[in-house]
């Protein structure tokens, strides 16, 4: 099969990997790629934004099978127009992609079928918002209604922080059209998970669990980001839990979203709390994660081409999915300065000496190959991910990788996967 995979991140990387396992696979294109992913595919300049043009190449190239793995062009509707124009898809409709898109749209799916989650209000203007943070208890959790690229949550301690984020987000528009509308929610207390299945708009699988660190600092310290490390499987998952989720908010959410007209297909990622082994959605992504998709496809057994063209054929009522027992840990290697100002084109070296590490893959996510150097980008720029029998084992072997690799202008936190370890010695 030849396979176009849309995207330059480390969740696109990860996803390139598992899918060169496949004996299914003949030829893997890669649109734009990055400086890690050239031995795995070819790598090819589109511009992603233009449909007709992605249309146009596969065509060309007779592509088998679209993987479209950042959320932006799903919103857009780039699933719709290759679907129309009689591709397989991997990754939902536009209409389905709200429920990452807006806030609102999910929050009004959850009241609409019982999804548990937080009590919550939007509004359009910041004269509400205010006045409706007075009569709350503190802390609140604001969130620009759109698209924000990850960054248009504020958890907010006290009511002065509370107004100013509803000010930037609907006044002064720091988030730009994201911020049109918010939503004010409760804060929920408890041990935070993201939890995936893998959809066709009819059957939902589950395709594991992991646990992030999304502060920039040890101690879970400093600003969020995008995500400094993360690991797999959750050890707070249980069989009762696993249940739970699948019964009360995987399986609800993808017959409301069918009887709504809005079939889903592909990834759907929760964003989870749980607090006395009781689940509550925080929000939803219609995408894999970055940095969950390296731990979780680095334990994936199943061939992972195969669950996607059945994804797309709509058959996944006829797959089963498995996993390696083994625990996998990726710690992020980021720019110094991340979140904040940092700077791009520092060199990377030594990186082949720490993949020959045993059970070992460095995924990129902010990387460019030139003139045989390995130039930094991005503000996330790796995801050294490596697996053992425990979490303890793959924490230690990922830190080893991590020791090997040259590159004094990047960074990356010293105790990813401390909540697991901490649990796995008491």
């Amino acid at each position: 099969m030849k396979v176009l995979v849309i995207g330059s991140g480390g969740r696109e990387h990860a996803m390139c990997w598992a899918l060169s396992h496949s004996p299914l696979l003949s030829k893997l294109y890669i649109a734009p790629g990055n400086g890690g992913m050239h031995d795995l595919g070819e790598c090819v300049e589109i511009a992603v934004h233009d449909h007709q043009t992605v249309i146009a190449f596969c065509r060309l190239m007779s592509i088998d099978l679209i993987v479209i793995g950042p959320e932006a062009p799903l919103v857009a509707g780039l699933a719709d127009d290759l679907e129309a124009a009689g591709f397989l898809v991997v990754g939902p409709s536009a209409a389905a992609a709200q429920l990452e898109g807006s806030k609102a749209f999910t929050k009004q799916l959850c009241d609409h079928y019982n999804l548990p989650t937080a009590r919550y209000k939007r509004f359009n203007t910041s004269k509400h918002a205010i006045d409706y943070v007075k009569t709350q208890a503190m802390p609140l959790v604001i969130k620009a209604d759109g698209l924000a690229a990850g960054k248009g949550v504020i958890i907010a301690q006290t009511q002065k922080e509370a107004i100013n984020a509803i000010q930037d987000i609907l006044d002064t528009k720091v988030f730009g059209d994201a911020g049109n509308s918010l939503v004010i929610e409760e804060f929920l207390e408890g041990e935070e998970i993201s939890f995936f299945a893998l959809c066709d708009g009819k059957t939902a699988l589950p395709f594991g669990s992991a646990q992030d660190h999304k502060r920039v600092g040890d101690g879970d310290t400093g600003p969020n980001t995008g995500g400094m490390g993360t690991y797999s499987p959750a050890p707070v998952m249980n069989d009762a839990l696993h249940e739970k989720i699948m019964q009360h908010i995987i399986s609800p959410a993808l017959k409301g979203m069918e009887q709504d007209g809005h079939i889903f297909k592909g990834f759907l990622f929760a964003g989870l709390m749980i607090n006395d082994n009781e689940p509550k959605l925080i929000e939803f992504n219609v995408r894999m994660g970055d940095p969950e998709t390296q731990v979780i496809l680095s334990r994936l057994k199943t061939d992972f081409l195969q669950l996607l063209l059945a994804t797309a054929e709509g058959s996944l009522d006829k797959q089963t999915i498995e996993f390696h027992p083994h625990a996998a840990v990726c710690v992020v290697m980021a720019a110094k300065g991340y979140p904040g100002t940092y700077q791009k084109g520092s060199v990377i070296n030594n990186l082949e000496a720490a993949t020959t590490l045993p059970h070992v893959q460095i995924f990129h996510a902010g990387t460019s190959l030139k003139n045989g150097n390995m130039i930094a980008t991005g503000g996330r720029v790796l995801g050294v991910t490596a697996t053992g029998a425990s979490v303890l084992d793959a924490q230690q072997q990922a830190y080893k990788a991590v020791d090997l690799i040259q590159w004094p202008e990047g960074f990356c936190r010293k105790d990813i996967a401390w909540r697991a370890i901490n649990r796995l010695r008491s």
